[in-house]
């Protein structure tokens, strides 16, 4: 399978999944802005959004949205510590978690990602993102991991969307739980192993 991604985008949650369950995907950089692959080829031949991160099965099939993704593999893999399988209460809860996340943090996020957001909206958009992030700190406070005390496929979502206020300029710092938490994360051989792939492709972007 192929993975189509962008450093510094929620493609970052589906490569964790998946070195999580150790499933070997092909990973395929693409230019998001210049909506471009590597060979230069239209990144709508795959996408027609001009969005990552996609996903080609062995099949041919495409799926896009990260949420959707990471449900497929889990499913398809058997992955229950990472989403629980169906009518079983806690895979709703982590769900949960997860449409919070896509829809509500990575929505604050998006306005300080675009150019042509106005300066003047700047300092609300941070505002809407520190809400989020205080509220997140505020459950961590009770719990190592969103759904209690075991790491699952919404917590690799929420590292790397929360991951973006390193971006900003956010200091996490100043939500100890929260700060915490995505220390725990990023200590995982499966984040270190995707952040990794993500630096490589940010020095060969460099050098190029």
């Amino acid at each position: 399978m192929k993975l189509y991604l962008t450093p510094h985008t929620c493609a970052l949650a589906v490569d964790v999944v998946a070195r999580e369950m150790g499933v070997a995907l092909e990973l395929v950089w693409v230019d998001v802005r210049a909506k471009k692959l590597g060979d230069g080829s239209d990144l709508h031949r795959i996408n027609p959004k001009g969005q990552v991160p996609a996903l080609e099965t062995d099949d041919g099939q495409v799926l896009t949205e990260a949420a959707v993704i990471i449900q497929y593999l889990c499913d398809r893999h058997g992955a229950d510590a990472l989403l629980p399988r169906s009518l079983d209460m806690d895979r709703y809860r982590v769900l949960e978690w997860m449409n919070f996340l896509g829809s509500e943090l990575h929505k604050s996020f998006t306005p300080l990602f675009r150019a042509n957001t106005p300066p003047e909206y700047r300092d609300i958009a941070i505002a809407n993102v520190q809400r989020r992030l205080a509220w997140l700190d505020e459950v961590l406070t009770t719990r190592s991991y969103l759904h209690g005390e075991r790491f699952t496929a919404a917590d690799a979502h929420c590292h790397a969307i929360a991951m973006w206020a390193e971006l900003q300029a956010i200091d996490l710092a100043r939500w100890p739980s929260l700060h915490a938490y995505l220390r725990r994360i990023e200590i995982r051989p499966s984040v270190q192993a995707a952040r990794a792939a993500e630096r490589a492709e940010l020095a060969t972007r460099a050098a190029a």
